[in-house]
């Protein structure tokens, strides 16, 4: 069984729907087992048209116990302002704790050099929430993120008696230019796969194919969603067989992919035809 999921992606051919620079960890996972990586960046990022409200955030950092880190961008845009601010994220002394949504994040926070205090065990804002409970009692939250984040967090963090500042670091954007060759190649089924890492990327393609292109697809190739609120985007978007990896990780993507196409490989040689 250990031979068949490891020889199982090979020659596979997986697109990834993010920039290069995101999923390096991935492409080098990917190609180690034989697989052909495509990358074709769906999502891509912008500044704040104000950067008002995430400046007087970065200069008032002390007043919050909170910060809470959604996304490794969020981390990324948190940083360049501070520097382009002259300002430290974390001062000697700092009472903030910060809890991330999960381990890229987190890994981009520590690089960063700021401590991490609490790592969802669940990835996703309002699991992250429920994790810090009772200690939101009454703190001063700060939670910077994209502009078209996902509104369920604040509400979550406020029903815990949490008072939130969510300021917008960055903006999430559909790239200016997609390379439609690979777009075609999609569309035709030409790969084997197509992985999903947020519901922008999600909204995104179905703004590019067509809303009902997604649905089509499931019988040409393995929709992946990269996470449970990836995976629930694309149940919105009518996909009803999407691959689920649990967390934004290259382990945990290469886990499902391969269990996959193992379970595939294996029906194919019993003559099963996969539903």
């Amino acid at each position: 069984m250990g031979e068949a999921r490891a020889n199982s992606l090979a020659g596979r051919r997986i697109v990834i729907t993010r920039a290069a620079a995101q999923c390096q960890a991935l492409t080098q996972e990917l190609t180690g087992r034989g697989a052909i990586p495509v990358v074709v960046p769906l999502v891509a990022f912008s500044e704040p048209e104000d950067f008002a409200p995430v400046d007087a955030a970065i200069a008032e950092l002390q007043r919050f116990d909170w910060m809470i880190l959604t996304s490794a961008q969020a981390v990324r845009a948190l940083v360049k302002r501070g520097e382009k601010l002259k300002l430290r994220l974390i001062g000697p002394g700092s009472k903030l704790r910060i809890a991330c949504v999960g381990p890229i994040s987190a890994e981009a926070a520590r690089q960063a050099g700021l401590a991490v205090e609490h790592v969802a065990e669940t990835h996703n804002g309002v699991a992250l929430a429920e994790e810090l409970g009772s200690r939101l009692a009454g703190a001063k939250v700060l939670l910077p993120r994209s502009d078209r984040a996902n509104p369920d967090l604040p509400v979550a963090l406020e029903r815990l008696g949490a008072a939130v500042t969510e300021v917008i670091a960055y903006r999430t954007l559909r790239p200016a230019e997609v390379d439609r060759s690979h777009l075609g190649e999609i569309a035709d089924g030409e790969n084997d796969a197509v992985l999903f890492f947020s519901p922008s990327a999600v909204e995104h393609f179905a703004e590019l194919f067509g809303g009902q292109q997604l649905p089509a697809l499931q019988d040409k190739l393995a929709i992946t969603a990269v996470g449970p609120v990836t995976a629930k985007a694309l149940r919105k978007a009518g996909v009803s067989r999407a691959v689920v990896a649990a967390d934004t990780t290259a382990a945990a993507v290469i886990a499902a992919l391969e269990e996959h196409f193992g379970g595939t490989a294996k029906q194919a040689q019993a003559g099963v035809k996969r539903v």
